[in-house]
């Protein structure tokens, strides 16, 4: 397992070196593996309407929606962060890409990676980052 989360996290410090943060100079890419095996990424892409933009994670998530259709399910989540001069940023997902990662997620023990303190990866499920995610009564059915 270990050698898929390093892929996931490689993919994601890949991605967001293409981010368009002009604005916050904060560059995030998020990876993303479905339950069928693929590999999906996304950058964080800014404009001048701020904050319109969108978040890596829901580029991700997009991507993998657009490739596998509504049967798209989160197996495991990567994102990183770098600053203006590139170095690594601690931080975890917004409150609106954890609900965005929950929704899609086989359950709630969807692994997360990040940058933390120090230098480390930090590595979360789902329902830790979002203990009381929204959820419509209908969605329920549909899993």
């Amino acid at each position: 397992m270990t050698e898929e989360r390093d892929r996931l996290v490689a993919a994601a410090q890949d991605c967001c070196r293409s981010a368009h943060a002009p604005y916050s100079g904060f560059h995030v890419g998020a990876a993303i593996r479905s339950v069928a095996g693929e590999t999906y990424t996304g950058t964080n892409v800014e404009n001048a309407a701020y904050p319109l933009g969108n978040c890596a994670e829901a580029s991700a998530i997009a991507a993998g929606v657009t490739a596998e259709g509504a049967r798209f399910r989160i197996a495991e989540t990567a994102v990183w962060a770098v600053d203006r001069d590139r170095r690594a940023l601690a931080f975890s997902p917004c409150g609106g890409c954890r609900q965005r990662i929950r929704e899609f997620a086989v359950d709630g023990k969807v692994s997360v990676h990040f940058p933390w303190q120090g230098g480390t990866l930090r590595t979360v499920v789902i329902d830790e980052l979002l203990p009381y995610a929204f959820e419509l009564p209908s969605s329920r059915s549909g899993r």
